[in-house]
């Protein structure tokens, strides 16, 4: 495994990387994380804007209406599930958190809609957290390169989270969700444009055959 080259190729090129979700607060970006699963980021930031500007705080959302939430969201994937974990999350949020969006990975997941990868997510880039959120993204390309063989994505977060320094690991997430978006892609990687491609071991094998 090429870890120490690996973090040194993305520290090199992707230094100041960020989520690509556009959000203000906490609030904002719970609400982007829910609306994204199964969906793209962009599709989310068309969204957003009018979602925020009717309902700028959980106290607002926690008030709206199932039909008043899908006119907002109707074009995501799941517009229904998702309207309504958005109001029944902004619900939980007022009533047991003082409408604060908590920094605990456990408390987080009580929240509706909020599963272990979208508290990882918020926990990671709100409050810092030293923890790799595993989308299809970072499944993939954490198997690509070796740094795991779990089956699910809780083994490669369980895998991959301790190959990377504390102080890194909100980066790491996001290193690894953008080269599988953008160069490790799912049907046809581009491991010619690829920087990783010397560590990468899916790589060396299929240049073997």
């Amino acid at each position: 495994m090429e870890i120490k080259k690996i973090t040194a190729w993305f520290e090199k090129n992707m230094p100041d990387v960020q989520s690509e979700l556009a959000f203000m607060n906490p609030f904002q970006l719970i609400v982007a994380v829910i609306l994204s699963a199964q969906c793209t980021d962009k599709r989310v930031n068309m969204v957003t804007p009018h979602l925020f500007k009717r309902y700028p705080t959980p106290q607002a959302l926690a008030q709206a209406s199932l039909d008043e939430v899908y006119g907002f969201v109707k074009s995501v994937s799941y517009p229904n599930n998702k309207a309504k974990h958005l109001i029944e999350m902004a619900k939980m949020l007022v009533k047991d958190y003082g409408g604060v969006v908590p920094d605990d990975i456990d408390e987080l997941q009580k929240l509706p809609g909020v599963g272990r990868k979208t508290a990882n997510v918020v926990a990671s880039i709100v409050y810092n957290k030293p923890v790799i959120a595993v989308d299809t993204h970072v499944f993939r390309v954490a198997h690509r390169l070796g740094l795991s063989n779990g089956a699910t994505p809780y083994e490669v977060e369980k895998d991959i989270t301790p190959l990377f320094a504390e102080d890194i690991r909100a980066k790491a997430h996001h290193w690894l969700i953008l080269h599988g978006r953008y160069v490790c892609v799912a049907r046809k990687p581009k491991c010619s444009e690829c920087g990783l491609a010397p560590y990468c071991p899916t790589y060396s094998s299929n240049e073997k055959v």
